[in-house]
């Protein structure tokens, strides 16, 4: 076990309840690192992000606009793949040396529907498990579009479509992860969820990263894309966890 494991073990800044709730039901939502006015210049740095952002991180689908590689897209979001209450999380969740495998911007645009219930991470998958989480740039509400999850589904040996007729349908276990802006889902890789209807006249944004063993395959090559900016910046945590 290396050193930078057994030194994030041994944190308490995850609280206890919190703990509990992501281990059994395979999600929670707790405070995040980043609020008030720097809350609004993360905001505004998203959007310019997005904006200036083009192929292949650049990804726009029928319902969602998603843009890669957030490590290098400003000091504004550093801060979230180094806080602590996550990567306790990753501790008790993964139980061994783990690391970033991508960061990633998602913008839901209005009056999108409902994403079919799915799962990032099979149980039974090679290299599992996962823990991601989702900062809320905008609050998650139920008619902008916040995440569903289906509570406890991370210990079943089935995925969605496995079983249900329509993975857009509502499940009797689903619960909607609502929050204000600043909040973070904590989730299980394996647990059941996807984004609920954007009822309203706006997008709702987020950012989202995905934390998987040491010794799995990063979705990105950090090493290979991290700027001189951004490696200038880097504190020992975060070369860590981009095992740059």
């Amino acid at each position: 076990m290396d050193e930078w494991f057994k030194e994030i073990e041994r944190g308490r800044e995850l609280p206890e309840r919190a703990l509990r709730e992501l281990l059994d039901s395979g999600f929670v939502v707790i405070p995040g690192p980043v609020a008030g006015e720097r809350l609004s210049r993360l905001a505004e740095a998203y959007d310019s992000a997005v904006a200036s952002a083009t192929p292949p991180d650049l990804s726009v689908g029928s319902q969602t606009t998603r843009v890669h590689d957030f490590v290098n897209r400003g000091v504004e979001f550093d801060d979230l793949y180094i806080y602590r209450p996550v990567l306790e999380a990753c501790c008790r969740v993964i139980g061994r040396p783990f690391k970033l495998s991508a960061l990633l911007g998602r913008t839901l645009r209005p009056h999108s529907q409902a994403q079919p219930l799915h799962v990032d991470y099979k149980a039974d998958a090679e290299g599992w498990p996962m823990v991601g989480f989702i900062f809320m740039v905008d609050d998650f509400r139920i008619d902008n579009g916040a995440t569903r999850f289906v509570r406890g589904s991370h210990e079943w040996t089935t995925i969605p479509s496995e079983i249900m007729e329509d993975t857009t349908s509502k499940h009797e276990r689903e619960v909607v992860a609502c929050g204000t802006a600043g909040s973070i889902i904590l989730f299980n890789g394996s647990v059941w969820h996807g984004h609920a209807a954007n009822r309203s006249d706006t997008p709702r944004r987020s950012i989202q990263g995905y934390f998987i063993r040491r010794d799995d395959e990063s979705g990105f090559n950090w090493n290979g894309r991290i700027l001189p900016r951004t490696r200038a910046r880097l504190s020992p945590l975060a070369e860590y966890l981009l095992a740059v």
